[in-house]
């Protein structure tokens, strides 16, 4: 039976040392050197061989377990344990030399999310938590934001880069929002979002057309860390489900806002 615990340190240390491989390839990162998967589906060489290096390491780390990448560079799914991985999210911010960008790593068991990681890069900012287990920011415990009023909040969303057939419910939950909040923030990374979820920077974080690897380990850190997570419909299918609301203490007054909408 494997210790999830004893996982934490080489699984902390390969994030690490695959975020100074993208830290340093930063540098020196061109425009032309983007590659184009789909209509503002951006990926690059250093997506790939993060990616190639994450797989790597985590075969090492447990060998048992199977995959499931943004990037496909391993795509063996296995019955019990299976890793979830983006190796850089926030790709579109990393192109065009934006520093807010992550690597987000999850192991689920069977169903269940059991371990998260993620490494905001430029700041060095490792959230990890591991099932049973606190959250913590580089070794410091994290917890969600008391605020549970909307008008004290201050959120963070996304803006779909590509199917847009939702777009106009969408700019309704977004207008009454930005009249009833401290204010949005659209960061450009759904890992480094859920992150500040589950440290307290945000109150709550929503988004849809979202992929398991964008938002596995995060929600995991929101719960562990005690906030709520859950779909549009405040239903649990928020990993494969492509829309995730995820809040320290006001998630049925974000989630009456989205619903109004989203639903109508």
């Amino acid at each position: 039976m494997t210790d999830l615990k004893t996982l934490i340190q080489p699984t902390k240390s390969l994030v690490k040392k695959v975020g100074s491989f993208i830290r340093e390839e930063s540098k020196n990162f061109k425009l032309s050197d983007i590659e184009h998967k789909g209509f503002n589906d951006l990926v690059s060489y250093v997506d790939k061989e993060a990616e190639k290096q994450i797989v790597s390491g985590c075969k090492n780390i447990l060998p048992e377990a199977g995959f499931i990448t943004e990037e496909g560079t391993e795509t063996e799914r296995k019955e019990e344990f299976n890793w979830i991985i983006d190796p850089l999210d926030g790709t579109t911010n990393f192109t065009h030399g934006l520093p807010i960008y992550a690597i987000s790593l999850a192991l689920m068991q069977h169903d269940k999310i059991v371990m998260g990681f993620v490494y905001e890069i430029n700041k060095d900012e490792c959230f990890y938590s591991v099932k049973g287990e606190k959250a913590y920011c580089n070794d410091e415990e994290i917890t969600v934001s008391p605020i549970n009023k909307l008008k004290d909040s201050l959120l963070a969303t996304g803006f779909p880069y590509y199917n847009f057939e939702d777009m106009n419910k969408y700019l309704k939950i977004l207008d009454e929002l930005m009249q009833s909040t401290h204010g949005l923030r659209r960061m450009g990374s759904a890992a480094v979002d859920l992150a500040y979820v589950a440290c307290g920077r945000f109150q709550g974080f929503f988004e849809y057309n979202l992929n398991a690897w964008d938002v596995a380990a995060g929600a995991f850190l929101v719960q562990q860390a005690g906030g709520k997570v859950t779909d549009f419909k405040g239903e649990n299918d928020y990993i494969f489900g492509r829309e995730i609301c995820a809040t320290g203490k006001l998630n049925d007054s974000l989630l009456e806002v989205i619903r109004k909408h989203w639903d109508a």
